[in-house]
């Protein structure tokens, strides 16, 4: 596989956060940069009014702006030059998304044969894909040697002979090994993985990480070509990535010592924050790079090591602030002194709320309202009592059945762990560009959830 994913491109300006005098055509901040303000409170993303997408397209709806997807990858490769940039297709994956990271010149991370499928028959190169995987399947492996991924990342010692045993006489599979620093970060304790006691990677403390490369070393259709680790999701702080090299660059020499191998490539994996709410902060990918590349020369000069080829994986900051969710309100309650609004999607096209907690600024689209906000809490139409999208956020006091809904950043984690929940079906994917609207992932319909089940 070429080490060059990055291609020269014009750099494109970067999407404004603009205070609060910003100019009239200017974004609100957290939305996309093509954001505009229309009459009657409507955003126009992409140069299309969301009340249009709302009608033509029904709701609930995802709606993903390409120029900001393709900005992001853009963005990520001036900040990481020299840098093999992977977009962690978990955050989300549809053959048109994998299409434009392919453009921009980024390579793709998978976690499964189902995912790996999809890019390569859109067109993505086999070899600009990472397969990662804490328990890859028989079909996951299998798949990635006939089609030929670039590297596959190790993730326990069980799989490496049956992973040896897979790959064809006269052939080598380049493996990474997964290696877990022991560094708390991340924005929730369940998307923590750097640490110790969870199910993802081989332990540095223990000695697992190290039994786990002089075995890879000692199968000749294996050929190790670097470090991963992965510390967790949502990080917005600098200092844990830089904990990390200095220990994944202590592990490099300690190989060196042992085996004289000088390994040529160190993956940090991806996990960098971005900001769902006003206020909050977010990860810099122009300071990471910047610090990270300091560290890494500082560490492997002191040991005396080559400085590796760097590699990253980012997702969410990629796809989240690209997408935004539309709902419709269905019922607006009083109960127990709080407000409640409901709407027609929920937890099944949104788990993160149920499973981590975490926060959104929807509002109002389509309607000039002059009522005060009061805090309200966005819920959804499932029968859980979990289902929250939204807690006590400011909306119009006289929100009504029938009102329009955006919530921003919706582009990572919403439809890629959504479910059949209620049998509601899962809402499409509609990109936006340049004034045109096109579907990309259409509505699960109740013919396809029946033509499912085929039995009695």
């Amino acid at each position: 596989m070429s080490h060059t994913l990055g291609r020269t491109r014009t750099a494109l300006p970067q999407p404004a956060v603009p205070g609060p005098a910003a100019p009239p055509h200017s974004p609100p901040a957290l939305w996309p940069g093509s954001t505009s303000p229309l009459p009657d409170d409507d955003l126009a993303v992409g140069g299309v009014p969301l009340t249009e997408l709302a009608d033509r397209f029904g709701t609930p709806a995802y709606v993903l702006d390409e120029d900001e997807v393709r900005n992001r990858c853009r963005a990520y490769l001036r900040a990481f030059p020299d840098t093999d940039i992977y977009y962690a297709a978990k955050a989300f994956l549809c053959r048109a998304m994998a299409h434009w990271v392919q453009e921009e010149g980024l390579g793709l991370d998978v976690c499964s044969a189902g995912e790996l499928e999809l890019a390569v028959t859109t067109g993505f190169p086999a070899e600009r894909i990472v397969l990662h995987g804490n328990a890859k399947s028989p079909e996951d492996l299998r798949s990635a040697l006939r089609l030929g991924v670039g590297r596959i990342v190790i993730d326990s010692t069980s799989e490496i002979a049956r992973l040896a045993a897979a790959v064809p006489v006269g052939n080598r599979q380049k493996v990474l090994i997964r290696v877990v620093p022991g560094i708390a970060a991340g924005g929730h304790a369940k998307i923590r993985t750097g640490t110790e006691g969870q199910k993802f990677g081989l332990s540095l403390a223990d000695g697992s990480a190290q039994h786990a490369i002089t075995r890879v070393l000692g199968q000749p259709r294996l050929q190790l070509v670097g470090l991963h680790c992965h510390l967790g999701s949502q990080i917005t702080a600098v200092k844990p990535y830089l904990s990390a090299v200095r220990r994944l660059v202590g592990l490099l020499a300690r190989i060196h010592e042992q085996h004289g191998l000088t390994l040529p490539e160190l993956d940090l994996g991806g996990g960098h924050g971005i900001a769902y709410r006003p206020g909050e902060p977010a990860l810099d990918p122009v300071g990471l790079a910047v610090k990270i590349r300091a560290e890494l020369a500082g560490s492997c000069a002191a040991a005396g090591l080559p400085v590796p080829r760097l590699a990253i994986e980012p997702g969410r900051a990629i796809a989240g602030p690209s997408g935004i969710a539309l709902y419709r309100v269905l019922t607006v309650k009083q109960s127990g002194g709080h407000t409640f609004v409901a709407v027609d999607g929920g937890m099944s096209d949104n788990p993160r709320p149920a499973l981590y907690g975490v926060r959104y600024a929807p509002r109002l689209v389509g309607r000039r309202s002059l009522a005060a906000p009061a805090a309200v809490t966005v819920v959804g139409r499932h029968c859980e009592a979990g289902d929250i999208l939204a807690s006590d956020v400011p909306l119009p006091s006289d929100l009504r059945p029938g009102d329009l809904l955006a919530v921003p950043v919706a582009g990572a984690y919403h439809l890629s762990m959504a479910s059949g929940y209620n049998l509601v079906g899962r809402p499409p994917v509609v990109a936006v560009t340049g004034g045109h609207a096109r579907l990309l992932v259409r509505r699960e319909s109740l013919a396809d959830i029946q033509g499912r089940d085929v039995g009695l």
